[in-house]
């Protein structure tokens, strides 16, 4: 039996005979990526894209220009616990300049979509293939021991695209054919042997420009982690919008159908069910949508805080979260006091992130488990506390596991299956709204919000 070929085998092969390495911490090396990606998408694709092409990717899209998605053929390896990857449209992406409520706002749907298993790693990965150019680029190592890795040469090359082959073969025969064929189609590849010596010095220029000026070093660090991440950011809110719009849809003709005809109950129950289900996705989407956005702000946007009952935002809103969880088998409790003071916060978007809360915490959790939202006066603030009981220490344990950030907004836990907020856009997005997160293993969420009336 052939042993499986992951993405972490692939981008191994690629440091086969490799000279050296420059180890970086995490974010210098999403610094240059992001430089990379921009250097061979401005100096280098627009000379190459005559005669077609392709491109392989991992685990999000890399390229974002409109006029490559148009010209190249690709395929993805991707979460498999993003739900917008399972519908149509999963397979749209936004053109890199375009406006989420213009009219310019155009999509492509040029690549395939694969999932990602359990053992291929979320390291960002870049293959593209033109009769005329070719090159690969990954970035690997452990936690803030990072390198990034750029072969273009014949023996590489090769060598990837049969590990590549393989790899569609493991997951889908019909696209490995589409894959080879492609290639064929190419003919005798021309190797360009001088793009090395272009490329680095390219990168290195790029990354020079992010630096505004040395008198503005201290905030340096702010506006290169801001220019980089625009992208991923933008493409999140594209995907966020595409995802609710259909699901909005379908809500909307199940509530006509519900009032319209007659049915058994099973039937209404399932659809009832179907659309309590894109409640959730909706919210959770919105969420998404939200903290794509605040990333996106040249500074952080904003809100108009006003005094609002949290008591009673949490008591309008847990019939839902009760029913919502007792299909899991989860229990919800609520632990507010009468008469406390109000917060100083947004009511429409807190409503949504406080849903979003509710998710994060429960995913993951066994049937018996049991929620707490316990709000308590702490000085000058209200305390809101999530507190998770389970049923034993091995389930408690199993899901504190830590998943993965991928990009600025989502976290993917692949013991869970979860794809939610990463805890550093939960803490951006609450302090948005007036709150302030802290976060312990034992103890649970645990987010205070500032008293509006003090006198």
């Amino acid at each position: 039996m052939k042993s499986l070929i992951t993405l972490q085998i692939i981008q191994k092969a690629l440091l086969d005979d490799y000279v050296s390495l420059d180890i970086v911490d995490d974010e210098t090396s999403r610094r240059m990526w992001w430089g990379a990606i921009e250097v061979i998408q401005k100096e280098f694709l627009p000379n190459h894209l005559q005669n077609g092409g392709l491109w392989v990717a991992a685990p999000l899209p890399a390229l974002n220009e409109k006029k490559y998605l148009n010209k190249l053929n690709g395929w993805l390896w991707a979460p498999e616990g993003f739900p917008f990857f399972k519908k149509e449209q999963a397979k749209f992406l936004p053109s890199y300049e375009s406006n989420l409520n213009g009219e310019k706002f155009k999509y492509k749907s040029n690549y395939k979509i694969l999932s990602l298993n359990k053992y291929d790693n979320f390291d960002p990965f870049l293959m593209i293939v033109t009769p005329t150019f070719q090159c690969i680029i990954t970035i690997s190592g452990e936690k803030d021991k990072k390198f990034l890795i750029m072969r273009n040469d014949e023996s590489s090359l090769k060598k990837v695209i049969e590990l590549v082959d393989i790899k569609l073969k493991q997951d889908d025969l019909e696209e490995s054919k589409k894959f080879q064929d492609q290639l064929k189609s190419f003919g005798k590849l021309t190797i360009n042997n001088q793009f090395t010596s272009t490329f680095w010095p390219g990168l290195s220029i790029k990354l020079a420009q992010l630096i505004p000026n040395i008198t503005f070093q201290t905030s340096l660090k702010e506006r290169s982690f801001k220019t980089i991440l625009n992208s991923e950011a933008k493409l999140l809110e594209a995907i966020s919008h595409e995802v609710r719009t259909p699901l909005a849809t379908i809500k909307t003709l199940i509530s006509s159908t519900l009032r319209k005809y007659k049915m058994d109950q099973t039937l209404r129950s399932r659809l009832i069910a179907i659309d309590n289900e894109c409640t959730e996705q909706i919210d959770r989407f919105g969420l998404i949508f939200n903290a794509a956005e605040l990333v996106n702000s040249e500074s952080s946007p904003s809100q108009q805080l006003t005094g609002i009952d949290l008591g009673g935002i949490l008591n309008k809103l847990s019939p839902n979260w009760i029913n919502q969880l007792r299909r899991r088998g989860i229990i919800l409790k609520l632990d507010i006091p009468d008469e406390l003071p109000d917060v100083l916060s947004n009511s429409e978007k807190l409503e949504i992130m406080l849903r979003g809360l509710i998710d994060k915490n429960t995913r993951g959790l066994k049937e018996g488990s049991i929620l707490t939202l316990e709000l308590r006066p702490a000085g000058q603030k209200l305390r809101l506390q999530l507190i998770v009981q389970t049923e034993n220490a091995d389930s408690k344990k199993n899901n504190k596991l830590d998943g993965s950030d991928i990009g600025p907004v989502l976290n993917w836990n692949p013991q869970t299956g979860s794809l939610q907020l990463s805890q550093s856009a939960t803490q951006k997005l609450l302090a948005s709204l007036g709150g302030r997160v802290t976060q312990r293993k034992d103890s649970g969420l645990t987010v205070f919000f500032p008293i509006a009336d003090l006198n």
